[in-house]
């Protein structure tokens, strides 16, 4: 069955949701063997059509074929499906022969009473394919090991317990983020899941369909296109019990509490017009804290990328792009990395402002700071210095850009002194928590000591990234991803809920990502445990298209013979 919502057609919400429902109950009577088998099937499919979802996804951002900005679209999109697929098939198959979803996991201590789960490196490959990365998944303060473990696998530790059909309205921007969602309805919340997808990528619906037709055929998923109004009739269904949706802050309140006067009358009596459990990942405005220290040029001109990459990826279209840049006014390197982040910007490969409404955004930007500099590589490419961090009315603090908009802001100090300062500001200032970055030289990692971890787990946002782009956490399938926990309906910021996070681990509270501060060979000559040269999501990559669509079939089916070309393209990067 599509539904779909063109002109004439006619919206039958009520045998969609009857055969999901129906699914339900053949759901809850598939041993744990054979939804694992499902997985991989998915997984499968994804691989055989992962060149025709990156065809479709190069067509839809306006990107020119040999373009390495395609790259992008093999990393988010087929490569993270199918890495997610591997990952949770491997929580099933251990679940379903008894076995304890975190043994032979390393589980220490984080600072607050925490655990920490490390996630990454996983296996042999990864130590080398990311090696000098790593990832933790933290806890919430607390939480004991027994509780953990025993949390470990959520709804498929219970499969014949079902939790009814869930909507999911699709993202827009990054195309593995509706399938995503849609597996961890169905796996981690034992959910049947119908998935309206944003307009935008209405082209892939063939291709999702294709990859999902094992789903399908069983009544467990369905994908439908259409407008706002489709997506309204759905989510207010009676036989819709959860909704899952990725997009903007205002969209959520859209759906939840409505629109105007109706909204604000909910709000007032604490009475959503949307009354049933509503999940989300909503973005927001993510900090780049640049801790100050002694770097050298070549420091200055990789670091400079790095924060380009985590602006201008995917044309500043991400959720967890940073847009405000935390520096030190009493760096004294702080103009000389300024030049370089301007020449950065400049320099990162053109690619066009596709997302609906980015122009609009890039103007609104430009007319409330006079001051923007249009730093070029493309018309919209704007960087705003000079922000205050005491200014409760700056707009860039509370205003998601969605676009290729980076500001600065400048606090005094040194060492902890500054770090406490900037992790203060970031949560006290900046509009949401899905995404914060630190970038810090390892001499001055030595000698803050324990105080950077610390200062770690003070930040409150739901990934953080040292000396990794938090963009990491999206693509590492065992990661959690989504908002700091305690958001409310009312004031949702950056969501309720995490998605991804392939062990089904209970009582998260964030993940935390570490990488090298250089590429190789220079992290090497500098005593850095990292052979990893620049990494393939950075936009000034030069083969990132051949090296995602390397690491898409590698990822598909591991193999030792396939690695020799992925390092080549890798090197070449």
């Amino acid at each position: 069955m599509r539904l779909t919502e063109p002109a004439g057609a006619h919206l039958d919400p009520d045998a969609l949701v009857q055969r999901l429902a129906a699914g339900e109950k053949a759901w809850a009577a598939t041993p744990l063997a054979e939804r694992r088998d499902l997985l991989l099937e998915v997984m499968r499919a994804a691989h055989a059509n992962a060149a025709e979802w990156v065809r479709i996804a190069a067509r839809i951002k306006r990107l020119p074929t040999a373009s390495p900005s395609v790259g992008e679209e093999w990393t988010s999109g087929p490569y993270a499906l199918i890495g997610y697929a591997q990952a949770l098939q491997e929580t099933l198959d251990r679940l379903g022969r008894g076995g304890r979803v975190l043994a032979g996991y390393g589980v220490g201590e984080a600072p607050g009473g925490r655990l920490a789960v490390r996630i990454l490196p996983h296996h042999v490959f990864d130590r080398l394919l990311l090696n000098g990365f790593q990832a933790e998944v933290w806890t919430k303060p607390g939480v004991t090991e027994e509780q953990l473990h025993d949390g470990a696998g959520l709804g498929q530790r219970t499969p014949e317990r079902t939790g009814g059909v869930a909507l999911v309205l699709g993202a827009g921007n990054i195309f593995s983020i509706p399938p995503l969602d849609v597996l961890y309805q169905l796996y981690a919340d034992n959910r049947t899941v119908v998935l309206k997808l944003n307009p935008i990528t209405d082209p892939l619906l063939g291709v999702f369909r294709t990859i999902f037709l094992p789903l399908i055929d069983r009544g467990l998923v369905e994908i439908v296109s259409g407008g706002a109004e489709v997506g309204s009739t759905l989510a207010n269904h009676p036989g819709i019990t959860a909704v899952h949706m990725t997009g903007s802050e205002a969209t959520h309140d859209a759906v939840v509490w409505g629109v105007g006067d109706e909204a604000a009358a909910g709000k007032a009596a604490g009475a959503p017009r949307l009354d049933k459990p509503m999940t989300s990942e909503l973005g927001g405005v993510c900090p780049v804290i640049v801790v100050p220290g002694e770097w050298s040029a070549a420091d200055l001109r990789f670091q400079a990328e790095h924060v380009a990459t985590q602006r201008l990826h995917n044309s500043g279209c991400n959720c967890v792009a940073g847009q405000i840049v935390i520096l030190s006014s009493d760096w004294a390197q702080k103009d000389d990395f300024l030049a370089a982040l301007r020449r950065a910007l400049r320099a990162a490969p053109a690619r066009p402002a596709w997302y609906p409404g980015c122009d609009a955004r890039v103007r609104s930007a430009r007319r409330l700071h006079p001051a923007a500099e249009a730093v070029g590589g493309t018309p919209e490419r704007t960087l705003l210095t000079g922000l205050d961090l005491t200014d409760a009315g700056e707009s860039a603090f509370s205003t998601e850009y969605f676009g290729p908009v980076l500001g600065v802001a400048e606090l005094p100090g040194t060492g902890a002194e500054f770090l406490d300062a900037a992790v203060a500001a970031a949560n006290d200032r900046l509009r949401g928590t899905l995404g914060a970055n630190i970038i810090v030289h390892p001499a001055t990692i030595r000698a803050l000591g324990g105080r950077l971890r610390t200062a770690v787990a003070d930040l409150r946002y739901g990934t953080i990234g040292v000396n990794a782009w938090t963009g990491l956490g999206f693509l590492t399938p065992r990661a959690t991803w989504g908002a700091y926990p305690g958001h409310t309906l009312e004031d949702v910021q950056s969501g309720i809920g995490v998605v991804h996070n392939a062990l089904l681990l209970d009582h998260t509270e964030r993940t935390v990502l570490t990488g090298p501060f250089r590429p190789s060979p220079r992290s090497i000559l500098h005593g850095e445990r990292s052979i990893s040269p620049k990494p393939p999501w950075f936009v000034t990559n030069r083969t990132a298209a051949a090296t995602g669509r390397l690491l898409t079939g590698f990822t598909a089916r591991p193999r030792w013979s396939a690695l020799p070309r992925i390092f080549a393209s890798a090197l070449r990067g």
